[in-house]
C-alpha cells in the first residue's frame, strides 16, 4: 500500500458552477474548516454569547442605573365623579399637565439600594384659572434586613450568571473536541471508502490480468473451459465490486461536506499520510485528566451548587423579614393664575424650596412568620435531599467516567498492537499474492489457487486500513473524553 494517498473527488455533474470552490484537506484543515462553519458549531458560539450576556446583565444590576421621565404635554377634558357625605357629584376637568424628573438608584451588595428622585411639574387648571408648581428632591435608603442573614438575591444572581457562563465554556469546548471526532471519523471513514475504490479497482487489474492469462492459457489448451469461464465470472464479480465502491465513493463525500459546512457544489482533494505515533497512555493519567475537565462532573459540581443557593432562598421564606428605609425630602409648591410665566412660576416654586422645612422620614416594618403547619420546612427538605441526589450523582457520574476511560486506553493499547502485527502481514500478504501469482503464469497453480490469495491480500488490506482508522479514532475519543491530547502531551483549553 501506498504510504501517501491523494485521491481526486470529481463532482456529480458534468460541470462545476462558477461559485464553486475547491479544498485541499489533510485532516487538521477539515476539522479548521468544521470549526468555523459547521452548524452545530455555530449554534454553540451563540449559546455563549447568550451566557456572556446574562453575566453583563447579572454584573450590571450592582451598577448605577439612571432614568430620566418626560410628560410633554398631557392635556385632559372630561368629568369626574367626587363623593363625599353628603352625596355623589360631578365636576368638570380641563387641565394641561407637563413634568420631567430623573431617578438614579443604585443597588448595594447587601441586596438593598440608594436612590435619588428629583422633578418638576406643572398643571394648569383652566377651569379655575389657575397655574401650579411643584419642585422635589428625595434622598432615599432601603435595606431589607434578611438579606444579611439569609438570602441575598443579587449575590446568588450573579453567582449564578457566573456558574451558567462556566458551563457554557465548558460546552462549547467539549462540543468543539466532539466535533474534532466526528469530522476525524467522517475523514478516515471516507479515505476507508475511497481506499477501498482503490483496492477495487487493483483487484479489477489484476483479475483482468489473470483473465487474460486464463484466455491464453485455454486457447493453448492448457486449462480447461471450466477454469476459464470461472476468470470471466471473477472479472465481472470484480467490475460490479468496483462501479459499488465508486456509488458509496460518491455518498460519503456528501456526507463528509455536509458535517464540515462547505457546499455540495464544491469539490475536495483529501490527502493523508498513512503514518502514526506510537502513543502509550497511562490510564491513571488519563482518568486523572477526565476528572479534572470533563464536563458531566463539572455540570454535577455546579448543580449542587445551584441546590445550595435554592436551599437558601427557601429557607429564608420562613425567616423573619424586614426592611430598614430612611429618606430626606426637600419640596416647593406654589399656586398662582394661569396667565403667570412658566418661568414665574417655577422660581415661585424654587424660593418655596429653599426657604419650605425639609422632610424627612426612616421606618423599620418586620414580618415575623407564626404558624405555616409545616409547609416552608417541607420545601427545604425537599430542596436538601435534591441536593443528596445530585451528590450521589456527581459519585456515580464520577465512577462511570472512570470505566470509560479505563476501557478506551486498554482498546487504544490493543488498537496500536493490532496496527503494528497487521502492517508486518501485509508485506507477507504482498509477497505471498507476487509467488502466487507467477505460479498461476507458470503453471503450477489453478485460478481457485490464486482467486484464495488474491482474497487473501484484500482482507489484508482492508483490515489494515481499518486497524489503522480504529488507533486514529480511539486517540480522537480519548482527546475529547479527558480534555488532553495524548500525541502532543498537553491539555486542551
Amino acid at each position: 500500500m501506498k504510504k501517501i494517498t491523494i485521491l481526486c473527488l470529481v463532482a456529480l455533474f458534468h460541470y462545476l458552477p462558477l461559485s464553486s470552490e475547491t479544498y485541499i484537506l489533510d485532516l487538521k484543515k477539515s476539522i479548521d474548516i468544521a470549526k468555523e462553519k459547521s452548524f452545530s458549531m455555530l449554534s454553540l458560539v451563540q449559546d455563549l454569547k447568550i451566557a456572556e450576556y446574562n453575566l453583563k446583565s447579572a454584573t450590571s444590576k450592582l451598577k448605577t442605573h439612571i432614568n430620566l421621565n418626560f410628560v410633554s404635554p398631557q392635556y385632559t377634558e372630561t368629568v369626574r365623579q367626587f363623593e363625599d357625605s353628603t352625596g355623589i357629584s360631578y365636576y368638570p376637568v380641563k387641565q394641561l399637565n407637563y413634568q420631567g424628573n430623573v431617578n438614579i438608584n443604585q443597588p448595594l451588595p447587601t441586596d438593598g439600594y440608594v436612590y435619588v428622585r428629583s422633578g418638576l411639574s406643572n398643571y394648569d387648571d383652566f377651569n379655575k384659572d389657575n397655574r401650579s408648581t411643584y419642585l422635589n428632591t428625595r434622598f432615599g435608603f432601603v435595606q431589607p434586613i434578611d438579606a444579611f442573614y439569609g438570602y441575598n438575591s443579587i449575590k446568588s444572581t450573579l453567582k449564578q450568571a457566573n456558574l451558567a457562563y462556566e458551563r457554557s465554556k465548558k460546552e462549547l469546548k467539549r462540543e468543539e473536541l466532539n466535533l474534532i471526532y466526528r469530522v476525524s471519523n467522517s475523514f478516515y471513514n471516507l479515505l476507508s471508502v475511497q481506499k477501498g475504490a482503490e483496492i477495487a479497482l487493483m483487484n479489477l487489474e489484476r483479475q483482468k490480468e489473470a483473465h487474460e492469462i486464463a484466455q491464453n492459457k485455454f486457447k493453448a489448451g492448457l486449462i480447461r473451459e471450466v477454469d476459464a469461464l470461472q476468470m470471466e465470472v471473477d472479472l465481472a464479480e470484480a467490475q460490479n465490486n468496483y462501479d459499488l465502491a465508486n456509488v458509496d465513493q460518491s455518498s460519503s463525500i456528501n456526507e463528509f461536506k455536509e458535517l464540515i459546512g462547505i457546499q455540495f457544489t464544491d469539490s475536495i482533494l483529501l490527502s493523508s499520510e498513512f503514518k502514526y505515533d506510537i502513543v502509550i497512555v497511562d490510564p491513571e493519567k488519563a482518568v486523572q485528566y477526565a476528572h479534572e475537565n470533563r464536563l458531566e462532573i463539572k455540570e454535577q459540581k455546579i448543580q449542587i451548587e445551584l441546590n445550595k443557593i435554592n436551599i437558601r432562598r427557601q429557607k429564608a421564606e420562613g425567616m423573619i423579614k424586614g426592611d430598614l428605609t430612611a429618606y430626606y425630602e426637600k419640596v416647593g409648591v406654589s399656586s398662582q393664575n394661569i396667565d403667570t410665566k412658566i418661568t414665574t412660576a417655577v422660581k415661585n416654586s424654587y424660593d418655596n424650596f429653599i426657604n419650605r422645612p425639609q422632610n424627612y422620614g426612616m421606618g423599620f416594618t418586620v414580618t415575623i412568620p407564626i404558624l405555616d403547619f409545616g409547609e416552608n420546612k417541607a420545601l427545604v427538605n425537599a430542596a436538601k435531599a435534591r441536593l443528596k441526589q445530585n451528590e450521589l450523582r456527581k459519585e456515580e457520574v464520577h465512577r462511570s467516567i472512570e470505566r470509560e476511560v479505563r476501557n478506551l486506553v486498554a482498546d487504544l493499547n490493543s488498537s496500536l498492537k493490532r496496527l503494528q502485527l497487521l502492517e508486518k502481514n501485509v508485506l507477507v500478504a504482498e509477497k505471498s499474492f507476487a509467488i502466487t501469482r507467477q505460479r498461476f503464469s507458470d503453471g503450477d497453480i489453478d485460478s481457485q489457487g490464486l482467486a484464495l490469495e488474491r482474497n487473501r491480500l484484500n482482507t489484508a488490506y482492508i483490515s489494515h486500513l481499518r486497524s489503522y482508522i480504529n488507533y486514529q479514532l480511539y486517540l480522537a475519543d480519548l482527546m475529547r473524553k479527558t480534555f488532553y491530547d495524548f500525541g502532543k502531551n498537553e491539555l486542551i483549553k
